[in-house]
C-alpha cells in the first residue's frame, strides 16, 4: 500500500473514530473527545487513592477533616439534585466519594481523582482560612472530576501519539532521527506549549467557572473565591512562571474572570440545599 492511501485509511478511520466519541460538558457545554472509558479511569484513580492512603501521614477524627468532609456532602447533593430539577444525567452518578486531609504543610494543594476521590493538605488550610475559602477550592478541584478533565486528556494523548506515530511513518521516520539527533523530544515540547497547555488553561479556567457554580449550590459565599486566589497569589509569590509554559491562567487572569463571573453565578445558581 502507498503512503497516499495509507493516509487516506488511516485519516477515515480516526475521524470517524473521533466523531462517534465526542460528548459535551456539564453546564457550559463545551465539546470534549472522550475516547477512553470513565470507568477504567475511575478504576485506577480508586487504585492510586489508595496508595496515596497508605503512603501518606493522614490526619484523621479532627474538626479541619469534618469540615472538608461536611463540605464535600453538600456539594455531592447539591450537585445532584442540579441535575435532578433540570432533568439531566448526573455526571457524579457512578462516583464513590472519599475525602482525606495529607498532614503536608510545606503543600498548598487539594485535588480530586476521577470518580470523586478527594484529598486536601494541611498546607492549603493555611490559605483558604475559613470554610467558604475550603469550599472554593473544593468546588474547583470537584469540577475536574464533574467535567471529566481527565478523561478528556487521556482521550487527547492518545489522538495525539497515534498522529505523531503516523507522521514518523510518512516521514520515513525523520522524526525519529531529529529527536535522537537533538536529545528531545521535538513533537512532545512542541504540543505541551502548543496544545496540552493552552488546552489544560482551559480546563482550569472551565472548572474556576463550574466551582463557582458547585459552590453556590451549595450555599457558599463564592465572593471570598476572588480573596482566596489574591491569598495564594500571595503565598506562591516568587514561583510564578510564564502563562505560556504554564498548564494553569497567570493569577492576575484567573481574578478578573472570577470578578467577571461571581454575580452571574449568584443570580443563575442560587442554593438548593
Amino acid at each position: 500500500m502507498n503512503r497516499r492511501k495509507f493516509l487516506t485509511y488511516i485519516g477515515c478511520g480516526c475521524c470517524n473514530l473521533i466523531m462517534t466519541s465526542c460528548g459535551t460538558t456539564p453546564i457550559t457545554d463545551r465539546k470534549q473527545l472522550k475516547l477512553i472509558p470513565e470507568a477504567r479511569l475511575n478504576a485506577q484513580a480508586a487504585q492510586i487513592y489508595e496508595k496515596v492512603k497508605k503512603k501518606e501521614k493522614l490526619i484523621k477524627g479532627t474538626s479541619e477533616l469534618h469540615l472538608i468532609k461536611n463540605i464535600g456532602k453538600k456539594m455531592q447533593n447539591s450537585i445532584s439534585e442540579y441535575f435532578y430539577q433540570t432533568n439531566q444525567n448526573d455526571p457524579t452518578t457512578y462516583f464513590d466519594w472519599e475525602y482525606i486531609l495529607i498532614d503536608n504543610k510545606k503543600i498548598k494543594n487539594a485535588w480530586c481523582m476521577p470518580g470523586g476521590k478527594i484529598a486536601v493538605y494541611t498546607g492549603m488550610l493555611d490559605v483558604t482560612k475559613n470554610e467558604n475559602g475550603l469550599a472554593a477550592v473544593m468546588g474547583h478541584e470537584i469540577a475536574h472530576a464533574v467535567a471529566k478533565h481527565s478523561v478528556e486528556r487521556a482521550s487527547r494523548n492518545v489522538v495525539i501519539n497515534v498522529a505523531t506515530q503516523i507522521t514518523d511513518v510518512l516521514s520515513g521516520g525523520k522524526l525519529s532521527t531529529v529527536n535522537r539527533t537533538t536529545g528531545m523530544n521535538t513533537v512532545g515540547l512542541l504540543t505541551q506549549i502548543g496544545i496540552f497547555n493552552p488546552f489544560n488553561r482551559k480546563q482550569e479556567s472551565e472548572a474556576d467557572y463550574l466551582g463557582l457554580v458547585f459552590s453556590s449550590l451549595s450555599g457558599y459565599d463564592i465572593r471570598e473565591t476572588t480573596l482566596l486566589w489574591e491569598r495564594m497569589k500571595e503565598a506562591n509569590k516568587g514561583k510564578k512562571v510564564p502563562e505560556f509554559m504554564s498548564t494553569h491562567p497567570s493569577p492576575d487572569n484567573r481574578i478578573a474572570k472570577i470578578n467577571d463571573w461571581i454575580y452571574e453565578v449568584m443570580i443563575k445558581y442560587p442554593p438548593n440545599t
